[in-house]
């Protein structure tokens, strides 16, 4: 009997630190994303409503780069490589897409800011990586973002050093949304789409 309580109490304790460790395993990322867009770490940029209310005699040199991962088959390239920009004024910069396909495809940005120390003083006011992008066939689409870089930079015991950031996007294909998947199959089962 004794043994049988023994064993039992085992049993939940393991379940127990499974279930724990599962749990831990679960909130790690949401966890991990939380904080590298509090901080900054790992060049995860910020967000802003509005534009600097304070804009510096100092310059700064932004550099733009454009990346597909391995199965996204549209082209993504900068604008304009780089541009020059006050610490704090506002800069608008663009990517063109182009969906060089017969069907219509759906895609995610993905993006991070070198070097990292810097990641928390960009800040982002729009961008076409806060929602998903769908071109139809042979669209091609120029994506804004406006952003500027935090005068609280020059203040940074790491950061203030920073003369060039780079900020860097690559486009994921992800499924397409409901509403154009269904026009997608209808076009291609040869329904009528009215």
């Amino acid at each position: 009997m004794a043994r049988t309580d023994a064993t039992r109490r085992t049993a939940l304790t393991l379940v127990g630190v499974v279930v724990i460790m599962g749990a831990l395993a679960w909130a790690s990322v949401p966890f991990y994303n939380w904080f590298c867009r509090v901080t900054g770490f790992g060049g995860i940029t910020g967000v802003a409503e509005a534009g600097s209310d304070v804009i510096l005699d100092q310059t700064i040199k932004v550099r733009f780069d454009g990346s597909l991962s391995r199965d996204m088959p549209w082209e993504f390239k900068p604008e304009v490589r780089e541009m020059e920009l006050r610490i704090g004024e506002t800069g608008l910069a663009f990517f063109e897409a182009y969906n060089p396909t017969d069907r219509p495809i759906a895609g995610q940005a993905a993006y991070n800011v070198t070097p990292y120390e810097a990641g928390g003083f960009f800040e982002k006011i729009e961008c076409f990586c806060f929602t998903e992008q769908v071109l139809q066939p042979g669209e091609r689409m120029d994506m804004p973002v406006t952003f500027f870089v935090d005068p609280a930079i020059v203040n940074d015991r790491d950061a203030k050093y920073t003369k060039v950031i780079t900020l860097s996007y690559t486009f994921y294909e992800i499924d397409l949304p409901e509403r154009q998947a269904t026009l997608a199959q209808d076009v291609e089962t040869g329904r009528n789409v009215n």
